[in-house]
């Protein structure tokens, strides 16, 4: 079964943020990487200064729920605040990934087709045709048995 966990959008302070909830909740982060450390691949622009230190991902578990965030790339403007969050949906295998982003993605606009990642996921980002924005993930490197 699927499990849904908010994920939160900042416009550069991701970082104090997260520390931040961290501070409150307790817990330790699985996850926090910069965009500085993702590869480049071809025909991608490389990340600029300015984006480097930016948070690519950071997550924080709380209970039975992940709170997970990113900073926002400058090369898309300014973030509009009320417009910084998603719904994640992690999954159990690539099949369950498709059946849920090819059902919720109908009539919407997709950011990032199902693929996998160089973090060892298979995921994909869209905005449904209500204006809800959705992140699927499969989590290729998750523990079995």
């Amino acid at each position: 079964m699927a499990t849904v966990n908010p994920y939160l959008l900042f416009d550069g302070n991701c970082e104090e943020a997260f520390l931040f909830y961290k501070s409150v909740f307790g817990g330790e982060f699985p996850y926090i990487g910069k965009f500085k450390e993702m590869p480049v691949e071809e025909g991608c622009d490389q990340v600029s200064a300015e984006d480097a230190e930016r948070i690519m991902h950071v997550s924080l578990p709380i209970g039975n729920t992940v709170l997970m965030g990113s900073d926002s790339s400058t090369r898309f403007g300014k973030l509009p605040i009320g417009d910084n969050f998603s719904v994640s949906i992690n999954t159990e295998s690539t099949e369950e990934a498709d059946r849920i982003y090819n059902g919720l993605s109908v009539g919407g606009k997709i950011e990032m087709p199902l693929a996998k990642t160089f973090w060892g996921a298979y995921f994909g980002m869209f905005t449904d045709k209500f204006g809800t924005k959705w992140m699927v993930n499969f989590d290729e490197n998750q523990p079995t048995g």
